[in-house]
This record gives C-alpha cells, structure tokens and sequence, in this order.
C-alpha cells in the first residue's frame, strides 16, 4: 500500500472516529452540563462577564469536517461520499436518542455541503478549499443540529466558533501537506 493511501486510512479513521468522539463530548465533557440538554464549553473569552458557550461536540465536528477533505484528497470523492454515509449511521445509532434525528441530519447535510464546496476548489489551493468547505460545514451543522436538538438556536454563535476553532488549528498542518504534495508532485485523488 503506497504511504498516500495509508495516509487516506488513517484519514478516514480519524473522520469516522470523530463521530462517536463529538456525541459522547456533548453528553459527559463540560464546564456546565445542561439539565436534559447539552454539556457546554467556552470557545470565545467572556465579554461583560458572559463567555461564549457551545456544546463540547463541537470540537470534533470541526476537525470532521477538515478530515473529510483530507479522506477526499488521498482516496478519493468516493471514499470521501462512503465516509460520509457511514458518519451519518454512526451519528444516528451513537448519538442521545432525543438528539438521533438533529445528530445525524446534522452531519449528512453537513458534510455533503462541505463536499460540495471543497470539490470544485480543491485543485486551486489546499488551504483554501479546506478553510472555504469546512466554513459551509460548520454553518450548515450547527443551524440544522441546533434547530431540530433543541428547537432553538441560542448557541449558534458559539457552534459556529467552536467549530471554527478547529478548522483554524489545522490551517498549519494542511499547509505542510499542501507543500510535501507539492514537493513530491503529489496529485489529489480523483
């Protein structure tokens, strides 16, 4: 197995892994557990005495949504759309049983947005595609999660920062892919 390829699994492990990862977070991992809701974190230092909170979950779905493209980008959009239909399943038979519905909802419509997005880009720049695709995933994610879980979007700024943190965090580490690849004429999957 070529290194690229084993590249794209352990890619595709860490994308998978990242459902179970984001619905255990938003149930047990918080500063504040919500009663019959979400276990909160802050993602934005506090402004007049009130931090910025979103539900734990959010770290994980941000890193999902830059590993997805990475699954993309070494095995191709076929591994990249199966990657997707297994995290939905996984997010539906994982997720709370009140939030199964919002969880995998969330990720399907989230991921296919980010796809859509990364896809035309990719062969433009790396980090662009990445930084473009993962922004209309974490939007989509946090509007449809939070609107079906919760029939609210009161922590949709914060779901969107949460996530946003992660996809900034991973800018350094898709730059050094993007100049190997480059160095040693690496092309992205079909």
């Amino acid at each position: 197995m070529s290194r690229i390829r084993l590249e794209g699994f352990v890619f595709l492990a860490g994308f998978i892994a990242c459902v179970p990862l984001a619905n255990w977070l938003i149930g047990h991992v918080g500063t504040v557990c919500v009663p019959q809701g979400p276990c909160l974190i802050p993602v934005a230092p506090s402004f007049g005495g009130r931090s910025l909170t979103a539900p734990s979950g959010v770290l994980m779905i941000g890193l999902a949504l830059v590993l997805r493209d990475l699954v993309q980008r070494r095995l191709g959009k076929w591994w990249s759309v199966g990657a997707i239909a297994v995290g939905a399943v996984l997010s539906g038979l994982i997720a709370p049983p009140a939030w199964v519905v919002a969880s995998a909802a969330a990720f399907l419509l989230s991921e296919l947005a980010d796809f859509a997005v990364y896809t035309p880009l990719q062969r433009r720049g790396l980090v662009l595609a990445v930084v473009a695709s993962s922004l209309a995933g974490l939007v989509v994610d946090s509007v449809v999660f939070l609107h079906l879980a919760f029939g609210s979007l009161d922590f949709l700024l914060g779901q969107i920062v949460g996530k946003a943190w992660m996809v900034v965090l991973s800018i350094p580490a898709i730059r050094l892919l993007r100049n190997r690849d480059a160095r040693l004429g690496i092309q992205p999957a079909a």
